[in-house]
């Protein structure tokens, strides 16, 4: 029976507040995903990260969402981008400290996705990494999307104002293999009215075990 469990974890800047959904059955992978700008209302309870979360668990995966540091009961103040990627380390931890053994999946929505590419490159326990709605005028950059050489998933919605599906297509496509990319036809950057669509790319990419490549 799936579950959700909510608590606290330790960061580097104190005490993380997190929400941990478990799976039917023994999880297959363990995942973290990663909330947009916190100083722009960015928060583990979009809608986008927790049906990115539900296609996760869908898919046989355990999916910690958490607060950055400063949001919400996470303590610490915010950091740039620089102290959240410590954040986002810390959550690898507490997976690998309760599903020992088991791959571990990294990814984000947003600021949350050009955090944990950026962290992906330096930190190799992430065996496989998803970019949602990456903001490419606003955070991020094309060096941050060819960074990782995980396995690779973006999410990007058509009508993205910070990155368009076909911007984002012109940048991953080059990229070596393995990576995918699914646009999502009518969306915007919060993938408003296509959120099933987000959670199906998600679910299908997770079920298709990207970390054995």
């Amino acid at each position: 029976m799936a579950t959700s469990e909510s608590f606290d974890f330790t960061g580097p800047a104190g005490l993380l507040e997190a929400i941990l959904m478990g799976p039917d059955g023994p999880p297959v992978a363990a995942a973290v995903v990663c909330h947009a700008h916190p100083l722009h209302g960015g928060v583990m309870h979009f809608k986008a990260v927790f049906r990115a979360a539900k296609g996760l668990q869908s898919a046989g995966l355990a999916a910690l969402r958490f607060n950055f540091r400063s949001v919400g009961r996470s303590q610490g103040a915010h950091d740039d981008g620089v102290g959240e990627q410590e954040d986002a380390r810390a959550a690898l931890d507490e997976l690998e400290r309760r599903f020992p053994g088991l791959p571990l999946v990294l990814g984000g929505f947003s600021f949350g996705s050009v955090v944990a590419l950026r962290l992906a490159v330096r930190d190799s326990r992430a065996r496989a990494v998803f970019a949602l709605g990456f903001p490419l005028v606003r955070f991020g950059d094309a060096s941050t999307l060819a960074a990782p050489t995980q396995p690779r998933l973006f999410v990007q919605g058509e009508h993205d104002v910070y990155g368009p599906g076909e911007t984002l297509r012109g940048l991953v496509e080059p990229l070596p293999p393995p990576r995918e990319l699914v646009i999502v036809k009518g969306a915007d950057h919060f993938f408003n009215g296509e959120l099933d669509a987000l959670q199906h790319a998600v679910s299908a990419w997770a079920e298709s075990r990207p970390w054995r490549t």
